[in-house]
């Protein structure tokens, strides 16, 4: 069996030295050569010959987390490693995955060209903003979810006359599947947006009166969707609302909006680390670091994954 090594991107290094720390690993040693114009280059500081490399990095903004990890997925394969795993809990450019009006680029499309090329065998994430992302990649991936912690800690809430929300249409089939596990009902926000990041109007399909309703989404951006729903299904007559979120982007206005909405709480995960110095005191933290060392631990040892999922 080659030799398991773990490295991490800067931008993921707390989450990374996490998923070692499950594993019973350690992170391995590598630096970054930033030169004065922006440019850098990472590098690994330890032999990796032969060895089944674990690349830990979220693709979040800016582009440079991105291209850090291209890089390194490029150095790695030049150190004669023998595999090369891009894990990435957050997949960034995921919203760009089909042409939705003319001219535009399918950026999700371009960003698996691009690690396909840097030589990477395998991808590892989380929660991809659109499943059909998969089939982009001619290689294995693992689409794993964050079910397995979000539900756990929904049902220690005890929370009665729960309700399950999707924020919108596409939401749905997510939202559908916690509803059937937790046996509560379902309701749809539908929404339309005059613009990227902007919502115009939104109604609510479905009956929220005295519920305790949690709304299920992929990430928060900037929050605008989330927090007009949480204040429309509380003018409707909902008791509180969560939200149960995979990827806390938190761009802009959010953290603001978050503080100032009806939102009683906010389920995150570790995939992308909040910023420091704002207001975080409606914010739940869940990490993802056991499901991905577990999974990891799988895959080195080509054992099956299927039985990790809730559902």
């Amino acid at each position: 069996m080659h030799t398991i090594k773990f490295f991490s991107g800067r931008a993921s290094r707390y989450l990374a030295e996490n998923i070692a720390k499950a594993y019973g690993a350690e992170i391995g040693k590598s630096t970054v050569l930033d030169f004065s114009d922006g440019e850098f280059q990472p590098a690994f500081d330890e032999s990796i010959r032969g060895c089944t490399v674990f690349l830990i990095q979220s693709t979040f903004p800016p582009v440079d987390n991105l291209f850090e990890l291209l890089l390194m997925i490029d150095a790695a394969k030049r150190a004669s490693a023998h595999r090369v795993v891009a894990v990435m809990p957050y997949f960034g450019w995921a919203r760009q995955d089909r042409k939705d009006r003319p001219r535009v680029s399918i950026g999700a499309k371009m960003v698996a060209n691009m690690l396909k090329a840097a030589g990477v065998e395998r991808i590892m994430t989380m929660d991809l903003h659109a499943d059909q992302i998969q089939g982009f990649f001619d290689i294995p991936v693992d689409h794993l979810y964050a079910s397995g912690i979000f539900v756990p800690y929904i049902k220690s809430l005890n929370i009665e006359n729960l309700a399950i929300a999707a924020p919108d249409m596409g939401g749905a089939k997510r939202a559908n599947a916690y509803s059937k596990y937790l046996d509560a009902p379902m309701v749809v926000c539908h929404k339309q947006r005059e613009k990227a990041n902007v919502v115009g109007s939104m109604t609510v399909i479905g009956d929220v009166k005295d519920k305790n309703v949690i709304i299920l989404d992929d990430m928060i951006d900037t929050a605008g969707t989330i927090t007009k729903a949480a204040d429309m299904m509380m003018e409707k007559g909902a008791k509180s609302v969560r939200a149960a979120v995979t990827h806390p982007i938190l761009s802009g206005p959010a953290y603001d909006r978050i503080n100032q909405s009806a939102l009683q709480e906010v389920i995150i995960t570790d995939t992308i680390p909040l910023k420091e110095g704002e207001d975080i005191s409606k914010f739940k933290v869940l990490s993802v670091a056991d499901i991905f060392a577990d999974v990891i631990e799988r895959v080195y040892n080509y054992k099956e994954i299927s039985s990790r999922f809730i559902f």
